[in-house]
Parts: structure tokens; C-alpha cells; sequence
């Protein structure tokens, strides 16, 4: 017996939820348990049953797919959150990320983004490489980083561990852990993963 992985939906449009639903009906190890037209509707849905993924869109009436991501991410740490836009702007995707986010997907992208974006947060791993298509135009300059902090960001999210980082820059140990807090404190983060998802919104991979 296939061990089925549970999923809430969430859209305020009711034929983008029935579409939802086919998509992942034709993968035999997922199962819609629920479906949910706000972010306040979510919220009780998980309260009453946990799911192990929701997949919601950004902007929902009563409560928008931020602020529904960041209740999630507070309430049920467990569970992963996958959020849908119709908007390319990556000042959405840092907003996310912050908010605790697992991945993003735009609307426009086909069924197996979707399915491929599922497989990658059920093992723990984030979803935002479409988010190289999004619009820059929005954004202000990048939280205020120094180039010191971008360099560090870049060895962090490529594994180095604070000891190999301050023997590559010629720092002591403590000013790494200094630069690491302040960037977590600029961007507004408190993870790795996050970091990592933040990079890779602005291309800072490498």
C-alpha cells in the first residue's frame, strides 16, 4: 500500500482549484484532503486535520498567502508550504521566504512544475529556481548587505562551515558568526534554508 501524502489546496478561484485537484489526482502517492477559498479557512482546516503540504495561492481574501504561510510555519512547523502567483516580482518571493515558505511556483508554469516542486519539499528541499524569471524592476537596493556579506552568503549557502569560512577570508571565527547574525537580522531570516532560498531569488549562487 502506497503511503499517500496529504494536501490542502487553497484558491479563491474555483476553477483553479478544480485544476488543481485533476493535476494532482494523476500521482498516485498524493492525496487532496481538503480544499480552502482563504487563508483563514486554511488555518482551520489544519487545526481540525494536519496536512503534510499545502499548496496556496498569494493573494486570497482575509488572509493573503503570506500571512497564511507565516501562521502555518508558527502553528505546523511540519507541514510544507508551496505558494502560487500570478506575479513576478521578487520583493513577493523575500516576503516568503521570511514567512517561512518552502516554495514558490509561478501560475504559469505547467502541471509538472508543480509535481516537481511537491517531490523536492516532501524531502526537505526548497523550490523557488523558477524565481530567476521574476522581475526585478521593484526592487530597492538588496537590505543594505556589504559586499563582505554577500561573499559570505555565497560560502554559506555552498556548505562552508563558519571554521572553513574564516580560514578562507582570513577572519576569526567570532567575525564570521558577527557578519552571519547581521545578515540573518537584514534579510529577516533565521535558517539556512531561508538563506539559500533568498540567493537564489537574486542570483547570488555561485
Amino acid at each position: 500500500m502506497i503511503d499517500k501524502t496529504t494536501v490542502y489546496l487553497a484558491d479563491d478561484h474555483a476553477i483553479v482549484v478544480e485544476g488543481l485537484i485533476e493535476i494532482l489526482r494523476s500521482q498516485p502517492d498524493l492525496h487532496v484532503i481538503g480544499t480552502a477559498a482563504n487563508g483563514e479557512e486554511v488555518i482551520q482546516l489544519m487545526q481540525n486535520r494536519r496536512a503534510d503540504i499545502v499548496v496556496l495561492d498569494i493573494n486570497m481574501p482575509k488572509m493573503n498567502g503570506i500571512k497564511c504561510t507565516q501562521q502555518i510555519k508558527q502553528q505546523f512547523p511540519a507541514t510544507k508550504v508551496i505558494v502560487l502567483t500570478m506575479f513576478p516580482e521578487k520583493s513577493y518571493v523575500d516576503q516568503l521566504i521570511r514567512a517561512g515558505a518552502d516554495g514558490c511556483l509561478l501560475k504559469s508554469r505547467g502541471s509538472q512544475d508543480l509535481l516537481h516542486a511537491i517531490a523536492r519539499v516532501k524531502t526537505s528541499r526548497s523550490y523557488f529556481d523558477t524565481i530567476r524569471d521574476f522581475d526585478a524592476k521593484d526592487e530597492k537596493p538588496l537590505f543594505q548587505l556589504s559586499e563582505r556579506e554577500f561573499e559570505i552568503i555565497r560560502l554559506i549557502v555552498n556548505g562552508l562551515t563558519t571554521t572553513q569560512i574564516a580560514e578562507k577570508l582570513f577572519l576569526s571565527e567570532h567575525t564570521v558568526k558577527t557578519h552571519r547574525k547581521n545578515i540573518f537580522r537584514k534579510i529577516g531570516i533565521n535558517s539556512v534554508s531561508q538563506l539559500t532560498a533568498f540567493a537564489i531569488n537574486h542570483q547570488l549562487m555561485g
